[in-house]
């Protein structure tokens, strides 16, 4: 079966009374889930498995594909009018969106977030349809070496994340670092700063981290620097409408975030987190006026959001195409799979061209409801800058420490919540910057994993990180992102001393 057959086949299944209305239920649920701070689509999907089993497997995979990128769509809302990041792939999203809130924007940010995700998402769905064979191979292919080159090459950019002192950005990334080897190392079996304490053994969740820096820090800043609410702007909604400036700004980083944040969201154990994190570095890296970053800027809004979205397409093309899960939640999708009695692989497109397909239609389907449902809805959610600020903390208190709990059902994480709360709050008192802690983090691991992956397969020589195109040019581009920021600074500076 051709792909035109085969999308065919797709629309006829997504566009029937019975996939249309899973398809509402699946996005409408991602996207409520995707609001609350620290419940991810992992823990929606992960419910739904039981309440799917004996159903017809296409429309069952199509709600379940509908909860996974509708959360990824619903997530900045939270992020954007909280600071409580909804999963781990809007972390990103709250460093210009919150401050947009602030400045009495949020109506503008919410809309921005809404277009950026809608173009994300549609263009991988497009780019799923045609190129998901092909990109397959190629995912096989990247490696341990490619892998380390790639995960090199984020941490290049954590001078990027920095607003004041260089120095701080990476005393923060070494924190994060430290923070990452906590638990039991993979490769031997060894404890590693885990001081005797059994609930350490499995590391530290990232949204236990990322809640403590940016919601509790948030409200701890609140409650400390009280201000008269009558001159405050953070509790307006502002104008929904979008000028020709503001989509001059957007429509750069949604073309080049669509196609970059697929890409890296095909690479297994990538997905829409980091894909987020190096959209948003990218466009900082890039963008003329690099100084307003942080500070509200579109670009910095909109280049995060369209590819954390876009990774969620990519995530599918390993799913589908050879059966290997690209992020977690496309790991219990597998298992969502397995019960439905379906193999995902090479052979799924043939022998079950009607699941291969109707999942891809339905994404189509099911981005323009997401833009349908958020777009006229935002007045409504803005509301929420309109809650007295006592009651506001409280949520934002109430909403962490329920998603916290919901991920392991352990009281050790929210002493762990309260932990990097404080930390959080003192790195925002000493100027230390919490992105780059954040991206040490997420990074910190893979790249350790595929550096002494690599190692063994070379019995030690590191020959093997050139020997292959692939991670020989991700090499040289880490090396560039490196040395190029150091040589303009040192230009300005002598520039300015003369």
């Amino acid at each position: 079966m051709g792909s035109i057959e085969g999308i065919l086949t797709g629309f006829e299944i997504a566009l029937s009374v019975e996939g249309i209305l899973f398809v509402l239920i699946g996005v409408f649920v991602g996207t409520f889930i995707g609001m609350l701070p620290g419940l991810g689509p992992i823990s929606a999907i992960a419910v739904m498995i039981p309440i799917t089993y004996g159903m017809d497997p296409a429309p069952a995979l199509v709600m379940m594909a509908g909860v996974y990128y509708g959360a990824v769509f619903g997530g900045s809302t939270s992020s954007i009018l909280l600071n409580a990041p909804g999963i781990s792939g809007t972390v990103a999203t709250a460093f210009d969106g919150y401050p947009m809130a602030q400045q009495g924007k949020a109506g503008k940010a919410l809309a921005i977030a809404a277009i950026s995700s809608f173009t994300g998402g549609t263009v991988s769905v497009i780019l799923l349809m045609l190129l998901a064979p092909a990109l397959a191979s190629v995912a096989v292919a990247f490696g341990p070496p490619a892998y380390f080159a790639l995960m090199l090459m984020g941490l290049t950019a954590i001078s990027s994340l920095s607003e004041g002192s260089t120095i701080k950005a990476l005393l923060s990334a070494v924190v994060g670092f430290m923070v990452v080897t906590i638990g039991i190392d993979g490769q031997t079996g060894t404890q590693r700063f885990t001081f005797g304490n059994v609930n350490l053994l499995e590391g530290l969740d990232f949204l236990v981290i990322a809640l403590g820096l940016f919601a509790l820090a948030e409200v701890c800043t609140l409650i400390l620097n009280r201000k008269d609410d009558s001159v405050s702007n953070s509790h307006k909604l502002g104008s929904l409408r979008l000028g020709k400036s503001d989509f001059k700004e957007m429509k750069g980083p949604m073309a080049r975030q669509s196609i970059l944040g697929f890409l890296l969201g095909v690479l297994p154990g990538a997905g829409a987190t980091i894909a987020s994190f190096i959209g948003y570095i990218t466009e900082k890296r890039i963008a003329k006026k690099p100084e307003e970053f942080g500070k509200g800027s579109i670009k910095g809004l909109a280049g995060p959001e369209t590819a954390n979205n876009a990774a969620t397409g990519g995530a599918f093309v390993p799913l589908l195409s050879l059966g290997i899960p690209g992020s977690g939640t496309t790991a219990v999708m597998l298992g969502a799979f397995m019960v439905l009695g379906i193999q995902p692989g090479p052979l799924l497109m043939t022998d079950r061209p009607e699941v291969f397909w109707g999942i891809i239609a339905s994404m189509y389907i099911g981005n323009v409801f997401l833009l349908i449902l958020n777009l006229p809805l935002i007045p409504y959610i803005a509301r929420i800058l309109r809650i007295p600020r006592p009651l506001l903390i409280s949520l934002v208190i109430m909403f962490s420490i329920i998603g916290v709990y919901a991920i392991s059902f352990n009281t050790f994480d929210l002493y762990m919540l309260l932990l990097f709360g404080v930390i959080g709050f003192l790195m925002r008192l000493f100027a230390f910057p919490a992105p780059s802690f954040i991206l040490a983090f997420i990074l910190g691991g893979m790249m350790e994993q595929a550096f002494r992956q690599s190692l063994t397969i070379s019995n030690g020589s590191l020959m093997i990180f050139i020997e292959k195109p692939i991670s020989l040019s991700l090499l040289i581009v880490s090396v560039l992102s490196f040395v190029i920021p150091i040589v303009q600074q040192w230009r300005r500076q002598k520039k300015v001393n003369e």
